[in-house]
């Protein structure tokens, strides 16, 4: 019988294996050519926290986000996001540490969907087993 408040856990879940680098407030490079240079994060998508505790996000996870810096008609825009790249290390199953030299994401509809149609620099492998469509159009999965 199993214990109370368990439950199995459906598909490859990465939430305990990365570390949460990415606070709300975090500035991001776009890493596609949708038209935005740097994004801010203002929510995370789909995350629970302790009271007065700042959401953080990791590599794979999807987040609210506003264009700082891009095109005039990126610009202010509140969009969603999957971070890609993140500078703080972490390690994966296999025991490797792994630790990018930016902070990443890639601009997307509600579905996951890319707005751009390519994505400059490496991707993790953690977003890229998330989001399919994502690694489709990405050049390297490190």
């Amino acid at each position: 019988m199993a214990k109370r408040g368990r439950r199995a856990t459906v598909g490859i879940s990465y939430r305990h294996g990365v570390s949460a680098g990415l606070p709300v407030g975090a500035f991001l490079k776009c890493a596609d050519n949708s038209g935005a240079k740097v994004v801010q994060i203002i929510g995370v998508v789909h995350t629970k926290t302790r009271h007065r505790r700042l959401p953080h996000a990791s590599v794979g996870d999807m987040v609210i986000v506003s264009v700082k810096r891009g095109t005039p008609e990126m610009r202010r825009q509140i969009l969603r996001a999957v971070v890609v790249r993140q500078r703080k290390p972490y390690r994966r199953l296999d025991g490797n540490w792994i630790q990018f030299e930016d902070n990443a994401a890639v601009i997307v509809s509600p579905e996951g969907d890319p707005k751009g149609t390519e994505i400059r620099g490496p991707v993790a492998r953690e977003a890229a087993e998330r989001w399919p469509r994502i690694a489709g159009l990405a050049t390297i999965i490190v």
